[in-house]
């Protein structure tokens, strides 16, 4: 694709991997040695490493391509603006006040540039929007310098299918064997945030012994709602953004500025802060005739006052139904507790915090197992410098909630959604310490999250204990079967002989056991049954509990929705979500 090819060496003295006389017979002798222990080893009964396996790396001058391809099925792009997507950097604007996912707004354009950079090959976009009927299909790639696209094909195809969304496809240079486990584990995490998406995964190898093919299944169709788009909070503006603000708002004076720009400011408060001002301002004045001097200090006073907090109406987290789905759903945990904290604020930005806390599972390690996200995308480097793994190993006290931080498979997950993500360093790989209203959120999620574990634990340990309490019994049911037995023949024989008069009750079973219609056998098959039916309803007891136990649940079987149905209502709870419907 890019006249890349095997060419037979004329010099080899030229390249890096050449090898002298000498060097090649240090190298034999070498693993001559390594065999010879090998043999030895082996000779002993002891595990024996393969010398042969070689570790896989791109060396120097080696080079690994692969054809990346991603596709959904969501809104997809407008025919006319796919050049400017994807071929253009900065061609859109974050500026808007809005909880976003991602964390530069420019993915595809630096899958798009690292192509460039590394095979010289351009892009492969196929797009269509609802109801569309024709397929866009653009093949580009960008001029870096003058940041411009340059489209080889644009076209419109048939979409007999009617089918909806964004395909693109890249060839880039890269790593597989290194970033496996990372480019899964995303893959993994992302299915937890989002388990009303459907991921399929597929890597296909040079032979098909090496394929791979994951597929993350969908478990509910309950979304989060869209966030909103907000006003700025005066305490979150800086001075860029004022001038922006009113070279594009369409107030003619100051107090219209001020009352319908920023959030928190009534018009008695706007008033106030005109006031406070100084006198070259007045609330009829003109916002576009303000001075760099004035605009700095109206910064100033917007750093300096107090204003109302912002509301998190504008925030959309997974919710805690979404979030306890994703783990169930991923690590298959013994126990699960989810939290969502309530809206807070740091430098006028809402924040809200969800905590999700497991343990055991599946391909969960012993230890600490810290899943971060932020605006419900993962993170996956640069880990112990963030929030969630600092509060998680330092400020946590595990033990005072029976739990055992070094032996138990613990999953730690912290979702944080905010309009204004505080990353630190230029990979926005992990959220700083250093903000004391988060950390303290973060820290009181997962301890709300500890204390509902706490309690399933309790009950379980006690349901356990009394559990095995009753088991016990079953070993002495003989002896203690014996003894009574043996105790009532004597009674039998004494009411024989007329020594010894009973009540009626007692008088029918001691001639019960005289003409042995009761026996021995009869009081260890009776303390038997007694003794099961009492360890089965702890067994009952002890699985509700712990409320992730499949033999304690019942099953319950929905007949199937008619067309005639008509959709009712809808009850969120953080454990299910329950749908009324309606058949008139």
């Amino acid at each position: 694709m890019i006249g890349l090819l095997d060419r037979e060496r004329l010099d080899e003295e030229l390249y890096g991997d050449y090898e002298t006389e000498k060097a090649r017979e240090k190298r034999l002798a070498k693993e001559a040695r390594e065999q010879e222990k090998q043999a030895k080893a082996a000779a002993a009964g002891k595990k024996v490493k393969d010398s042969n396996a070689v570790k896989l790396g791109k060396g120097r001058g080696e080079a690994l391509f692969y054809k990346v391809t991603c596709k959904d099925n969501g809104r997809g792009m407008p025919n006319d603006d796919i050049p400017n997507m994807l071929g253009r950097v900065l061609s859109g604007t974050k500026y808007g006040l809005k909880q976003t996912r991602g964390k530069f707004g420019l993915g595809a354009k630096m899958a798009l540039i690292w192509s460039k950079m590394s095979t010289g090959l351009p892009i492969d976009i196929w797009s269509a929007t609802r109801g569309q009927s024709f397929i866009s299909y653009c093949r580009l790639d960008i001029n870096i310098h003058k940041n411009v696209p340059n489209v080889h094909i644009h076209e419109k195809r048939s979409n007999e299918e009617g089918w909806h969304g964004a395909e693109i496809q890249v060839t880039i240079e890269g790593n597989w064997t290194t970033y496996r486990s990372k480019i899964i584990n995303y893959m993994r995490q992302m299915a937890v945030i989002t388990p009303y998406a459907q991921f399929l995964f597929r890597f296909v190898a040079a032979t098909p012994d090496k394929n791979i093919s994951i597929r993350f299944a969908r478990r509910t169709n309950v979304m989060p709602p869209a966030p909103a788009e907000t006003k700025y909070h005066p305490s979150a503006v800086d001075l860029l953004l004022i001038k922006r603000l009113i070279a594009e708002t369409l107030k003619q004076n100051l107090l219209q500025f001020l009352q319908h720009e920023f959030t928190s400011i009534s018009k008695f408060y706007a008033e106030r802060l005109i006031g406070e001002m100084g006198p070259e301002f007045t609330p009829k004045m003109p916002v576009k005739s303000l001075t760099a001097q004035q605009l700095v200090r109206i910064h100033q006073l917007f750093r300096q006052a107090k204003f109302g907090e912002p509301t998190g109406e504008c925030l959309s987290p997974a919710g805690e139904y979404n979030l306890r789905l994703g783990i169930m759903k991923e690590l298959h945990p013994d126990m699960v507790a989810t939290y969502q904290g309530s809206v807070q604020v740091f430098e006028g930005h809402p924040f809200l915090v969800e905590a999700g806390l497991s343990l055991g599972g599946r391909d969960v390690k012993p230890g600490l197992n810290i899943f971060r996200f932020a605006n419900r995308i993962p993170l996956l480097f640069e880990q112990g410098g963030d929030v969630v793994t600092r509060t998680a190993t330092k400020r946590i006290n595990w033990n005072s909630y029976k739990i055992n931080q070094v032996q138990d498979k613990i999953g730690v997950f912290v979702s944080i959604v905010s309009t204004k993500i505080p990353f630190k360093g230029t990979g926005k790989e992990y959220i700083g310490d250093d903000i004391k209203e988060i950390a303290s959120a973060v820290k009181s999620a997962i301890q709300q999250c500890c204390i509902q574990l706490k309690s399933k634990i309790v009950r379980q340990q006690q349901a356990h204990d009394r559990q095995q309490r009753k088991r016990n019994l079953s070993k002495y049911i003989p002896d203690v079967s014996r003894a009574i037995y043996g105790v009532l023949m004597e009674m039998a024989d004494g009411q024989k002989s007329k020594k010894v008069k009973y009540d009626d009750d007692a008088d029918d079973l001691l001639k019960k056991v005289a003409l042995h219609q009761i026996t021995e056998s009869t009081f260890i098959q009776k303390l038997g049954q007694h003794v099961e039916q009492v360890d089965a309803e702890m067994a009952l007891e002890y699985a509700t509990q712990s409320g992730m136990v499949d033999t304690a649940r019942e099953p319950i079987y929905l007949r199937t929705l008619e067309s005639d149905y008509k959709f009712a209502l809808e009850l969120h709870n953080p454990v299910c979500v329950m749908k009324l419907f309606s058949d008139f």
